[in-house]
């Protein structure tokens, strides 16, 4: 069971401003209270001292040792008296910890006999360091009178730094920061640079003790704060108390459960029950579950994907022999990519049941001698690397076995794509993990060029609304020409990579058995990188597990960039 702090149909406006009046009425209440019971105090005591001592009825000063019954009481009782109560002030008289007291108005209003509006409040507290520059000055104030004292000459950098740290390194500092100080490099001095300061510092930290930081411009009350570390700011919510629609003196004891006494008895008829959460229109109603980022992302590209005319490709086979993942690219066999340092190996089953054999005999060859215009990679294959099952380090892999089986069917122009998950054996960084999603598409048809992936990766991002988009050339064994993919991430305030294209090379389709004049142009991109953008996240670790900001999920029910119908 919430709280229940709903003033109804009431205009804001209004309410906001019956609370403003009510709260100024508490004050002067407050105030007439407090005059009373001094008054009580003086004449009781005048009394003792003047004639003899009698019994009198006085209102006992609450203390810190009242029950949670009674100062629910109190509170009760001054809402019905005065209209509303507020929180602190309420603390203050009954001396009791602020907390406690909100935790008593809270659970009064689950039980709907007071409602409450919050204000925050703020306060900034000046350190010791602080009041102390309020006596003394500034360091930067104290250096420079001690440099003006010792005349036009200055004072030796060796003398100067025998000063107290305070003056001679902090003080040092925001004096050559404000241009008052500066080194006479030819005489090693330090000199003054104008004849009269003002000690802002010492001014603005005055004004925060006498109440007044609203007269402090904010960019030096920034500085104060959060730079120089001078004042900290306390921050906490007060409550403007007033009767709720069940109010009462005393609170009802509710029942929980209707028991066979009861009706028996009778007494079900006037007992008071608590309300079930669960029936419709009673208590809270549970929160809705929201869609992670990267699902809104990935349904996104997804629908992307099917509204350009591509296939979906099957990706069940997160385990790949090192074949399917590396050789058919045309990757050689001592490459970095194919150590432990950077591709998970199995360990059981360590092997792969393989390809078709005229096909491994065609990649065979054309690592070790060539052809088709190319030399090779001129080296010895060996089966056994080829046989290795490792998880699979990228989607590619999938592609590769698409484009085989649509040689071995007969070629026909096609449009490709998979969104899955994809392993590596890297260091976790803000813009690195070790598990991540790979968005695959390949397009395959005659008479493809360069161009035709450029613009492909452009209407693609656009659909994103993702405009920022640039291309580097770059190296890949498997695609010619090559290029980085990197979109500019606004809150890293730079250009992050995306993903890496390229056009297959006829090393690698004409040993499928596709035609000559075929041309496959692919692009890999990643899901996280692009959704960090999207939902501003910085850091990819963001993204998972408990690292994932649920509230950020719930204010983002629907992509920032429309994506979601």
């Amino acid at each position: 069971m919430g709280a229940q702090q709903s003033h109804g149909d009431d205009d804001p406006q209004n309410v906001a401003k019956e609370n403003v009046a009510l709260r100024r009425e508490i004050e002067h209440l407050h105030d007439a209270l407090l005059r009373e019971a001094e008054k009580k105090k003086h004449d009781q005591q005048q009394h003792q001292e003047d004639g003899p001592k009698t019994t009198t009825t006085t209102t006992a000063r609450p203390t810190t040792k009242m029950t949670e019954q009674e100062l629910e009481k109190q509170l009760l009782r001054d809402v019905q008296r005065c209209g509303g109560v507020d929180s602190a002030q309420f603390a203050s008289k009954t001396e009791c910890d602020a907390k406690r007291i909100v935790g008593i108005i809270k659970s009064l209003a689950a039980s709907n006999m007071v409602i409450f509006s919050e204000t925050d409040k703020s306060k900034v507290n000046l350190t010791e360091e602080a009041m102390s520059f309020i006596e003394s000055g500034s360091p930067e104030a104290r250096a420079f009178e001690h440099v003006k004292k010792q005349g036009g000459n200055g004072v030796p950098l060796p003398e100067f730094k025998k000063l107290e740290k305070t003056i001679s390194e902090v003080g040092f500092k925001q004096a050559m920061q404000q241009k008052w100080l500066a080194m006479d490099k030819a005489t090693n001095s330090v000199v003054a640079k104008v004849d009269e300061i003002t000690d802002a510092c010492q001014k603005y930290l005055k004004l925060i003790k006498e109440g007044k930081k609203e007269d402090v411009p904010k960019k030096e009350l920034d500085v104060l704060i959060k730079k120089r570390k001078l004042a900290k700011v306390e921050t906490w919510k007060e409550y403007l108390v007033k009767q709720g629609p069940e109010f009462a003196l005393e609170r009802k004891k509710l029942e929980h459960d209707l028991t066979k006494e009861m009706l028996a008895n009778g007494a079900w008829k006037t007992a008071a029950f608590k309300e079930y959460t669960l029936v419709p229109g009673a208590g809270n109603i549970p929160a809705s579950g929201h869609v992670h980022p990267l699902l809104k992302v990935r349904r996104a590209f997804r629908e992307i994907f099917l509204q350009l005319g591509f296939s979906e490709m099957p990706t069940n086979n997160f385990v790949e022999s090192g074949f399917w993942n590396f050789d058919t690219l045309i990757q050689p066999q001592q490459h970095p990519a194919r150590d432990a340092h950077d591709t998970f190996f199995m360990k059981t089953p360590a092997k792969a049941n393989f390809a078709p054999e005229d096909y491994v005999e065609k990649v065979k060859m054309m690592h070790e001698v060539g052809g088709h215009g190319s030399v090779g990679h001129n080296y010895a294959w060996k089966r056994e690397e080829a046989d290795k099952n490792i998880l699979r380090t990228h989607t590619t892999a999938v592609s590769a076995r698409m484009l085989h089986k649509l040689a071995e069917d007969g070629f026909k122009p096609c449009k490709l794509f998979s969104i899955d998950r994809v392993f590596r054996n890297e260091a976790v960084d803000r813009t690195h993990l070790a598990e991540f999603h790979q968005v695959e598409g390949v397009v395959c048809d005659k008479g493809l060029t360069l161009g035709d992936l450029i613009g492909v990766i452009r209407q693609f991002f656009a659909q994103l609304g993702m405009t920022q988009v640039r291309f580097k050339p770059a190296f890949n064994p498997y695609t010619e020409p090559s290029m980085e993919i990197f979109a500019f991430h606004p809150m890293l305030g730079k250009w992050v990579e995306v993903g890496n294209s390229g056009m297959f090379r006829p090393e690698m389709l004409l040993p499928m058995g596709l035609p000559e004049d075929v041309n496959v142009i692919a692009w890999g991109l990643s899901l996280e990188r692009p959704t960090m953008i999207m939902f501003g996240i910085d850091n990819i670790r963001d993204l998972f597990g408990s690292k994932m900001q649920l509230q950020s999920v719930k204010n983002n029910q629907l992509c920032p960039l429309g994506l979601e119908k």
